[in-house]
């Protein structure tokens, strides 16, 4: 499939958790999306089993669709001419980042910082005479 094709379907995951790019991708009307899913299915299964990275933290973090080689054909046309076939196909490098989980803690309302107490100092006027 032609690089300029793909790109189409790469671009809707791009920077998505994995299951909404899933989810993008299966509802997709383009024929690119199939291949593009089919990656992604594998990039998240050797995340998990080579790196054991949860599934639920991780996300596309970059997504480069490539040109590969053009399978060059030829097919007969009129008075003998042939005109030329170009097949192109893609090279698809996906990158998957995990998500890091930081628990930060809530005050609550009802907390309340606890303040030095001002010192109070009497001002003295001067007086000229």
């Amino acid at each position: 499939m032609s690089p300029r094709k793909v790109r189409l379907a790469a671009d809707v995951i791009r920077g998505l958790k994995i299951t909404e790019a899933r989810s993008r991708l299966s509802v997709m009307k383009q024929l690119a999306a199939e291949p593009v899913l089919k990656l992604l299915k594998s990039a998240v299964a050797n995340a998990e089993h080579n790196f054991k990275f949860a599934s639920e933290n991780l996300f596309v973090k970059s997504i480069v669709v490539d040109g590969g080689p053009v399978y060059k054909r030829w097919t007969p046309k009129a008075f003998g001419r042939a005109n030329p076939i170009r097949h192109r196909t893609s090279h698809i490098t996906l990158v998957l980042d995990e998500k890091k989980v930081v628990k930060k803690e809530v005050k609550s309302k009802n907390d309340k910082k606890e303040v030095a107490p001002e010192k109070k100092t009497k001002k003295l006027k001067e007086s000229k005479s």
